[in-house]
């Protein structure tokens, strides 16, 4: 009799280049051509939040007595193959490579405009 051995799936961290406070574009989904900065970032899962982008609804009920049930739109998780960099003087999306500069220390450049992320 075989034994089956459930594959597990790793915690290792994914690198991500795209990094909290970074101006994006929705490249794929129903935000499509949205641009917004990334608000929050879940290297594990390959995941980030951008303001104004997928958008959710929920109803809320009241906690207390006197309060009122309410409305909440709020952002939702992203996976980070659905965005790209957004350089906001050239308005044009593109890829992030990690270059080397004379002291040796690594820097993010968009690879369309050569725009030296911070």
């Amino acid at each position: 009799m075989a034994i089956i051995i459930p594959k597990v799936k790793t915690n290792g961290r994914i690198k991500m280049r795209i990094r909290k406070g970074d101006i994006i574009q929705v490249i794929s989904g129903k935000d499509k051509g949205k641009i917004g900065e990334v608000l929050r970032t879940l290297p594990n899962e390959n995941r980030l939040i951008v303001e104004g982008v997928n958008l959710r609804t929920r109803h809320v009920k009241p906690t207390s007595g006197g309060e009122s049930g309410r409305i909440v739109t709020k952002e939702a998780y992203l996976h980070a193959s659905n965005v790209m960099a957004y350089s906001t003087e050239n308005k044009v999306a593109s890829r992030i490579e990690i270059m080397v500069d004379s002291d040796g220390n690594r820097k993010r450049r968009l690879k369309k405009t050569g725009e030296i992320l911070a």
